[in-house]
């Protein structure tokens, strides 16, 4: 039964094509920034989880984010980026500080939604610190609600060019 899989496959060589390249396919729009792999770490600041819904879906084969070289840590002491959505509430300032001072430098903030950026629907609210800037120094505001995931993706690679070009 093996042999006669094998000689099969032998005789057919590879039956699957290639996907062909698309807008949306990291490795097609700029090679040059995958040499090393960008490590993420993620923090719900108090959203409403619309954009960790949008960040999961990146994870799926049609945006193939490990193949571009990205990959979530579990660890901020492993992570190149800290990605936060959701407006700072203030019970989480401290772990929010906290997670960014783990962090390996040179290390990018970038905040997802509308709420990490001004604050949102919240902004002005007492149980919040409006957006993520009023904490942490932000490098890329990625603005929505939710961000689609191709709006991410820009912003990850954006922030992936500017770790590795300087």
């Amino acid at each position: 039964m093996m042999y006669r899989i094998l000689r099969e496959t032998l005789r057919l060589g590879k039956v699957g094509e290639k996907p062909p390249r698309t807008e949306r396919d990291p490795a097609s729009t700029s090679p040059s920034c995958f040499r090393h792999s960008l490590s993420i770490r993620h923090v719900d600041a108090g959203s409403c989880n619309g954009c960790e819904l949008e960040l999961n879906a990146l994870s799926g084969p049609h945006y193939g984010l490990e193949q571009a070289g990205f990959r979530f840590t579990a660890s901020p002491r492993h992570a190149d980026v800290l990605t936060v959505s959701g407006p700072v509430t203030r019970h989480m300032v401290a772990a929010l500080q906290d997670c960014h001072n783990a962090m390996p430098e040179p290390r990018r903030i970038i905040a997802i939604g509308d709420c990490a950026c001004c604050g949102g629907v919240f902004r002005g609210s007492y149980a919040v610190m409006d957006g993520v800037a009023a904490v942490l120094p932000v490098d890329l505001q990625i603005p929505g609600c939710p961000p689609d995931p191709d709006a991410l993706l820009r912003g990850l690679l954006q922030a992936s060019g500017e770790r590795m070009g300087g």
